[in-house]
């Protein structure tokens, strides 16, 4: 279990430098009204993600710093959320800090590592619950109520939460997806329409790949069949001659004479005979290159006819490729996608049955695990109530009775709701109740929500009375109470002391109080003093033991240390209290 073992504030309101030491078990702070004992709770607050607020700031510094250690196993929750911020946890002590400037700037440190202040909140659920009069608040609201229920329960709850809260995911899905397909329907359907028009156009061309280049150049040769082809003959003519003219002088005989000239004399020297080689290449070369002129002459293609059609083709292949794509491979590959496109569009009729038919499972579904919630949660709620209700008569208001409403908001129409007990009602990702913890502080009242029905002390008691329970069902490491005896006197004051002792036994308590009665429960009790100049130093927080906490608890009976009487009033319930443990 993780526990809060020491705190240093410094420059934190009346406080210039103090340490507090807590106890793994009940700890109790008290001292004279300004003191500074607050400004422990507020302390702990600023460690675990709280507002920085730049009043809080001691007049006359530049920053306030609050540093922490606190003692985790391995494997808490908080030990794993540190190690994935970075921090380091060093001999099982994890340390945290938070310095707010007099500007309003805050730093927050976990482990050695600098971290967003929003790590150190994801702590505090985790680590501690702090309950004053001011934090009381978030217990108030209905949806703490059911959250806090629902901890009860376990995993009564847990089991088909988890179930609902899947099922819930995947109908907003297929709800999201359903509208999507529904609402869009005539946007679908012109795409569809154009899609079709598209593919019949080209289906009806039956373009090739690289056919639009391959007739590019067939077009060009058979437009200029005859300045090809007369271009070919007089090469033809300047390569091999002309038969009708025997006096013309043409390359392949030149050629031939040199290669003849050299052949004469090229045993006399092999740098010739090497040149006369290569003649005789040139010479071959020449013959090849005119013959293959010949050949293009005699099957050049000058037919109108086949031009007319080349150029028709490439104009249908242009309409093609000026609507869908730079080149017919463009355009082909336009036409995959559309078809693709189009088999899903043309599928969504088919889709939008399917997405329906899931969507009415769906809620069914949800209808079966919404009524195992609601069941879960009325049978947890009886338990839970009963036993508040018990904690409550030991803390001195013995005929207040608590109760939990779980109610369901009537469905606007039958579609838009799941069915609970045969009605068409509202949901949402917990479920389709609303709860709340109802409170009839006396016999013939009626039951009213707490934040309306009980005043500031038994707010403050119902709150004990609940931590108590959820102390033995899903307990938290450390609670922090300031105030929680609040318009409380006398036996109620004791009973509150017992039971913060009892909540002691399975968690760390921090209660700040002004009650003796209370604070002779304590393991350990702090008291903070002023110094003469309106400071709390180092030596201004501290434990109290033996002598000085008899003292200490008679100034608070009777605000005389010294007073015989108060004395004895204070042993006797420090060794009540002993013996109560």
């Amino acid at each position: 279990m993780s526990v809060l073992e020491e705190m240093r504030i410094r420059s934190l309101g009346v406080i210039d430098d103090a340490v507090v030491e807590l106890s793994p078990g009940f700890t109790a702070v008290t001292g004279e009204t300004g003191a500074g004992k607050t400004m422990v709770v507020t302390s702990l607050g600023l460690l675990l993600g709280g507002r920085a607020d730049p009043a809080l700031v001691r007049i006359g510094a530049k920053a306030a710093v609050v540093e922490g250690r606190i003692t985790v196993s391995e494997g808490d929750a908080a030990a794993l959320r540190a190690e994935e911020a970075g921090g380091e946890i060093e001999d099982g002590a994890l340390l945290i800090s938070r310095t707010v400037s007099a500007e309003g700037r805050s730093r927050a440190h976990l482990g050695g590592r600098s971290v967003p202040v929003g790590v150190l909140s994801e702590l505090a659920d985790e680590l501690v619950a702090v309950h004053g009069q001011t934090d009381q608040q978030g217990l108030l609201k209905p949806a703490r109520q059911r959250q806090a229920l629902d901890r009860y329960a376990g995993d009564g709850v847990t089991r088909p939460h988890t179930a609902y809260a899947a099922a819930y995911r995947r109908l907003r899905a297929v709800v999201t997806e359903l509208d999507e397909l529904t609402t869009r329907a005539r946007e679908r359907a012109q795409e569809a329409d154009l899609l079709r028009f598209g593919l019949g156009e080209i289906a009806a061309v039956e373009p090739l790949a690289g056919e639009d280049g391959e007739l590019a150049a067939e077009a060009g040769r058979l437009g200029h069949a005859e300045a090809l082809a007369s271009a070919a003959s007089l090469a033809h003519t300047a390569l091999a001659g002309n038969p009708e003219d025997p006096e013309g002088v043409d390359a392949t005989t030149v050629v031939a004479a040199a290669g003849r000239a050299l052949d004469a004399v090229r045993a006399h020297d092999p740098a010739l005979a090497a040149l006369a080689d290569r003649i005789g290449e040139i010479s071959i070369l020449l013959s090849d290159v005119a013959g293959e002129l010949a050949g293009y002459a005699d099957q050049l293609d000058a037919d109108p006819r086949r031009l007319a059609a080349v150029e028709e083709r490439r104009a249908a292949l242009t309409t093609l490729t000026r609507k869908y794509g730079e080149d017919i491979g463009a355009v082909l590959a336009w036409a995959q996608e559309g078809a693709v496109r189009l088999t899903e569009l043309e599928g969504d009729d088919d889709r939008i049955g399917e997405l329906t038919a899931e969507r009415d499972a769906l809620r069914a579904e949800l209808s079966f695990l919404g009524q195992e919630l609601t069941d879960a949660r009325n049978r947890a709620a009886a338990l839970f109530a009963e036993a508040v209700t018990e904690e409550l008569a030991s803390l001195a208001m013995p005929h207040a009775r608590v109760s939990f409403a779980v109610r369901q908001v009537e469905a606007a129409d039958e579609a838009s709701g799941i069915d609970i007990d045969g009605r068409s009602v509202d949901y949402g990702p917990s479920g389709a109740d609303e709860v709340e913890l109802l409170l009839a502080p006396h016999p013939g009242a009626q039951p009213r929500p707490i934040a309306k029905g009980a005043s500031g002390g038994e707010l403050s008691r119902v709150m004990l009375a609940v931590e108590v329970v959820f102390a033995g069902a899903d307990p938290v490491p450390t609670y922090l109470f300031d105030e929680v005896d609040a318009g409380v006197g006398g036996k109620a004051a004791v009973e509150v002391g017992r039971r913060l002792a009892k909540l002691a036994r399975s968690a760390q308590v921090v209660v700040v109080t002004h009650l003796p009665q209370v604070a002779a429960f304590a393991d350990r009790q702090l008291l903070v003093e002023k110094t003469v100049d309106g400071a709390v130093t180092s030596s201004g927080v501290t434990v109290l033991e033996g002598e000085d906490r008899v003292r200490e608890l008679s100034r608070m009976l009777a605000g005389q240390e010294d007073s015989e009487t108060a004395r004895a009033h204070a042993e006797e319930l420090l060794a009540a209290a002993r013996s109560d443990g």
